[in-house]
């Protein structure tokens, strides 16, 4: 029976990544099951891509140059990034961490995070004579602007996503009056329309595809109308993360992923392994939260990353499954990622 449970330096950027929908080099040997690995070989199978993503990568860098350049203290709207070992590194160097624009003194700077804000917070920033750098993810900030562009145009948005999430609030608050939240399939009986032929979805960038792509389907089956967002909603990073480990769970008698339990992203991952055939899955933001005890019987273990974790984690995984006797690790890739995202313009080198 399946088995989830959660617990508790920036790497080398990856030449982030647009990426083609055909696996490029999946690379798994098979188990010793299909009969062409050892009997009793211990292997790692190494999710790729993983880790940062282009906006988390950006997100990240826009801090530690508004540190270089103004120096601390600086200020910023919520965590950044969804990692509790970002959050706390940048701690340590002089960031502060705020829920809302009131608690930032007057005059200071503050950075918004990558999940985005409504034009509520801006406003109230301004109020306050703030002076911000927004490191939204250019991916979310497309959402907003779909967000603006159907409301002018009268539809109803059903917002695709979870409840709370900073992401979901900051694009609802563009068009408060006419965006509705689905969070998951279950809550799809709740929905009502003004007109069922003026309707679209959108989602947040971080949920599950299989578990969005249901959600969608109970809609259409209620508004046979709806209309779909002029481009794919989740990102690039979050499908290429679940493509990933669907490949390699059903080889796999774990998969350990890597990640904060607040992030979204790599809560997905840990439910998209079970779901493709993984004995059992489990969350950790570091190698010490890794039980022993989940290694017993275990010959293959699946291992990967969120979109906002730090490669240096899962190399302190590699290191303590080695100690463990998973020294044989394979890569399995899926994509090549090569998108890069500029930082704010506020922080971009003067041209010569």
């Amino acid at each position: 029976m399946p088995v989830v449970s959660v617990a508790g330096g920036r790497p080398p950027r990856i030449v982030g990544a647009m990426s083609s929908a055909v696996p490029l080099n999946v690379g798994i040997t098979r188990s010793a099951a299909t009969g062409t690995a050892g009997a009793g070989v211990k292997r790692v199978l190494l999710a790729e891509p993983r880790g940062y993503c282009a906006g988390v990568d950006r997100a990240v860098e826009t801090v530690e140059k508004a540190l270089e350049k103004h120096g601390a203290p600086i200020y910023v709207r919520k965590e950044i990034v969804h990692n509790r070992h970002v959050v706390e590194t940048l701690t340590d160097q002089g960031v502060i961490f705020v829920d809302e624009t009131d608690e930032v003194p007057e005059g200071s700077l503050l950075v918004y995070s990558a999940h985005g804000v409504s034009p509520a917070v801006h406003v109230s920033a301004a109020e306050r004579n703030l002076r911000t750098i927004d490191a939204t993810c250019p991916l979310v900030t497309k959402v907003h602007q779909e967000a603006k562009r159907f409301a002018r145009d009268d539809y109803d948005i059903l917002l695709i996503g979870h409840e709370g999430h900073e992401e979901v609030e900051g694009t609802a608050g563009e068009a408060p009056d006419h965006v509705q939240l689905v969070d998951g399939p279950a809550s799809v009986d709740n929905v009502t329309v003004r007109d069922e032929n003026k309707v679209i979805w959108l989602s947040q960038t971080t949920l599950s595809v299989d578990e969005t792509m249901e959600t969608v389907a109970r809609l259409r089956e209620k508004f046979p109308l709806l209309q779909d967002p002029p481009s794919d909603d989740i990102c690039y990073a979050t499908q290429n993360r679940q493509v990933a480990v669907k490949a390699m769970a059903p080889e796999c008698d774990l998969v350990i992923v890597v990640g904060s339990r607040n992030s979204s992203n790599s809560v997905r991952l840990v439910e998209v392994a079970l779901n493709a055939g993984a004995r059992a899955s489990h969350l950790v933001d570091y190698a010490r939260e890794v039980d022993p005890a989940w290694l017993d019987g275990v010959q293959t273990v699946g291992l990967t990353s969120g979109a906002s974790v730090p490669e240096v984690l899962v190399r302190g995984v590699i290191d303590l499954l080695a100690e463990h006797g998973f020294a044989d690790v394979q890569s399995v890739t899926t994509a090549n990622e090569t998108l890069v995202f500029a930082l704010p313009r506020e922080l971009r080198a003067a041209r010569t």
